[in-house]
């Protein structure tokens, strides 16, 4: 499964994962499947999840252990559905149900490494128009299990003891479906094209330092490499290298000092915004009262300046806040580096700039089912996700995160706009093509001419249903089969 992952991106070897694990887990006890169910998952988590070792390698296995934890208990009940008829499709209800609740909590949940986002530009990607990341790893997970059914059922020779009976038909109907569930994605419907675009520049400006400290220690370094980017951009205009722009959009963090306290980040901002004379956003993190932030995407007009905004929903625990306070910052010395605490938005991001109006997404939210669909249920068009990942640089999360945005355009019908302060920068066509992209830690330009589309996906419309539908259906399944189980007890003992 980590090989399907970004970068290395082998998207067919998700569902050979789950082959492996779904065998592994057959006629086994509840007790034992949980065990091989935190162990698949520590195997699996511990490399996808590399990119936390910036913080600490001790916050790194911290991590994977908790998250473990979702799937042992998805592989104990799933050692209940094995015995039922047609259990590939209950095992996949029940990793739906594990996702769910992954992203649900604790403290705010932790929706990363879904499988749905191995699948940014893959056979299985198309199932996002019609359910959401919900539905893919879902069909990801069908095609596994499918596979692990004729493996225990057709070749195993402790789980198939009498193969002699086995029809050549029945052997391979198993296979068949698994390979034909990918197919199922030539029938989900998806908006065409509406004729309208919309030029969209793009900044990504470069910070000097690495890791933990990657914003360096020169003052306003950050600041000044986006607004001197945002003027080379402006230049490129001038000289007729780049189409002129409708708007620009900068990273999150593209200001390392609060505009509205600083005259400096301001006239900076202003003046690099006067310059490609088109409606910028800009991201800051900027101060709420005497002890508060937030990080918001801040649209800064050539004219009247700073204006309509969209504060972050979806922080990131110890990195924008700190949970439980006053224990962690006693016993956690890192914990420190947070600083104030930030608040969390409570509107979409919904922002008009010149003849659009763009879905502005922040980062880690991306990864958030809920606040993109509410974002692009606005009307929003193009979604436009600001990023800032100049900790992680060159590390596994830029192109984990590039894989989100791709599943997001083909589940919305929206094009996406990417701005990193490091990389990865790009433009994700709503067919999920990255037609754009930056290298990482440099610093870059370039105005993108996006389609402006408006019509709703059927997930779109349908929101979190089809992954509560799929994840109720696993749960059941584990209540039937303890049922059964019960009920055949109480043959037995009367027997």
């Amino acid at each position: 499964m980590y090989l399907a992952f970004p970068p290395l991106g082998w998207w067919v070897t998700a569902p050979l994962g789950i082959t492996l694990v779904a065998a592994s887990l057959y006629g086994t006890r509840p007790r034992r499947a949980a065990w091989l169910g935190y162990l698949a998952a520590a195997v699996f988590l511990v490399p996808t999840l590399s990119w936390v070792r910036t913080i600490g390698d001790d916050v790194w296995a911290m991590l994977v252990a908790v998250e473990s934890l979702f799937y042992a208990g998805m592989a104990a009940l799933a050692s209940r559905v094995f015995r039922l008829r047609l259990w590939p499709l209950w095992f996949a209800g029940l990793w739906v149900a594990m996702e769910w609740a992954r992203g649900l909590v604790p403290i705010g949940g932790f929706p990363w490494a879904r499988l749905a986002f191995s699948q940014g530009e893959s056979a299985y990607t198309r199932f996002a128009a019609l359910g959401g990341a919900p539905l893919v790893s879902f069909a990801v997970v069908l095609s596994g299990a499918l596979l692990a059914h004729a493996l225990v059922n057709h070749v195993l020779p402790a789980y198939a003891p009498r193969p002699a009976r086995r029809g050549g038909a029945r052997k391979l109907a198993p296979v068949a479906l698994a390979v034909a569930v990918p197919a199922l994605t030539l029938a989900v419907p998806h908006p065409g094209d509406e004729g309208r675009t919309v030029n969209v520049g793009i900044v990504q400006g470069n910070v000097p330092g690495r890791g933990m400290y990657a914003l360096g220690d020169e003052p306003a370094v950050v600041l000044k490499n986006h607004s001197a980017e945002t003027e080379r951009l402006a230049a490129a205009v001038r000289a007729g290298k780049l189409p002129r722009p409708d708007l620009v959009v900068l990273p999150e963090n593209s200001t390392d000092i609060d505009p509205y306290r600083d005259a400096f980040a301001r006239a900076t901002i202003d003046a690099s915004v006067k310059a490609v004379g088109v409606p910028t956003l800009v991201g800051a993190v900027v101060a709420i009262g005497d002890t508060e932030r937030a990080t918001r995407s801040l649209v800064w007009d050539p004219v009247t300046g700073p204006g309509a905004h969209y504060d972050k929903q979806n922080l990131v625990p110890f990195g924008e806040y700190t949970p439980f306070k006053d224990i962690v910052l006693a016993l956690w010395e890192r914990a420190s580096l947070v600083g104030r605490q930030s608040v969390p938005g409570t509107r979409p991001g919904d922002l008009k700039m010149g003849p659009v109006t763009v879905g502005a997404v922040n980062c880690y939210e991306v990864a958030y089912d809920g606040t993109v669909r509410g974002t692009v249920r606005t009307g929003a068009s193009p979604i436009v996700v600001q990023t800032n990942n100049a900790s992680y640089a060159l590390s596994n999360l830029p192109p984990q995160q590039l894989a989100m945005s791709q599943i997001r355009a083909v589940e919305h019908n929206r094009a996406v706009v990417t701005a990193a302060t490091t990389g990865i920068s790009a433009y994700v066509t709503p067919d999920g093509k990255v037609s754009w992209r930056t290298r990482e830690l440099v610093a870059d330009m370039n105005v993108v001419t996006v389609p402006v589309r408006t019509r709703e996906t059927i997930a779109t419309r349908v929101g979190a249903l089809p992954e509560w539908a799929l994840a109720l259906m696993g749960v059941a399944a584990v209540g039937v089969a303890v049922w059964r189980g019960r009920r055949q007890g109480d043959r037995t003992g009367k027997g």
